[in-house]
């Protein structure tokens, strides 16, 4: 088998399993270089019990993406020469209820278009195809589909499709790199969800995006809530976009 991407659609079968008896369980967790969405870091900080300022000490670093020229986080391999996942053990994934959306998704890629005219966002999917995976040679088999369901991937992807539209927009509007103040506002609405609070709770909301006090009180109460309205700043704070704009 030779490394490949075959694009599948959503109702398109495909052959994949991974589990103890499968011979290379977890050598996919080694020889590590792992993103983190936004709600990835969400979902693991909470698993923890972290604040997201101890989570990101403890268990990322933060670079720019040189494509995008926006901070990206990604996960810190245990040093060593097989640079494992730090959640993973011979037994398999310690935070497997809230592993990270890339984990989920494999052996699938993701990708979006959104048509300018309306808007409407169009999912393609592909097959990953590599030779140290022996996944793809068991014989359970799903659809595309079946497989999100499986992985409980809904609220995953329509957070990374937020980030993707952010992405989309500073190409579009902002395709200079960002300025260190920029960088730090960044880092904080959509990583470090905990700070973005005490500074919605100190500094009080900004006049474009005001919300009245018990919209504010429920929202900053709730993570979920949080970090859907942190996108909706972030894109006000770089872009000067008003909601859904």
């Amino acid at each position: 088998m030779e490394n490949d991407m075959i694009p599948l659609g959503r109702h398109d079968r495909f052959q994949f399993a991974c589990g103890p008896d499968v011979p290379c369980f977890n050598a996919c967790c080694r020889d590590l270089n792992q993103f983190l969405t936004p709600y990835d870091i969400y979902r693991l900080k909470s698993r923890l019990q972290l604040s997201s300022s101890e989570f990101l000490s403890r268990y990322a670093v933060e670079h720019l993406g040189p494509q995008t020229g926006l901070p990206v986080i990604s996960l810190k391999a245990v040093p060593g020469d097989d640079l494992r996942c730090p959640f993973v053990s011979d037994a398999g994934c310690l935070v497997y209820e809230d592993r990270p959306s890339s984990c989920r998704t494999y052996p699938l890629a993701r990708a979006i278009t959104r048509s300018r005219e309306t808007g409407e966002v169009t999912e393609h999917f592909a097959l990953i195809r590599e030779n140290h995976c022996c996944g793809c040679e068991q014989t359970r088999t799903q659809t595309v589909k079946e497989w999100i369901e499986d992985q409980e991937l809904e609220h995953f992807n329509r957070f990374n499709d937020m980030l993707m539209d952010i992405i989309s927009m500073k190409n579009q509007w902002h395709p200079a790199p960002l300025d260190l103040r920029e960088q730090r506002m960044f880092h904080l609405a959509l990583y470090d969800l905990d700070g973005f609070r005490r500074h919605l709770q100190e500094n009080g909301m900004p006049e474009g995006l005001a919300m009245d006090e018990a919209e504010k009180a429920e929202m900053i109460a709730d993570d979920v809530a949080l970090l859907t309205f942190a996108h909706t700043w972030i894109k006000w704070a770089l872009f000067g976009k008003a909601p859904f704009a």
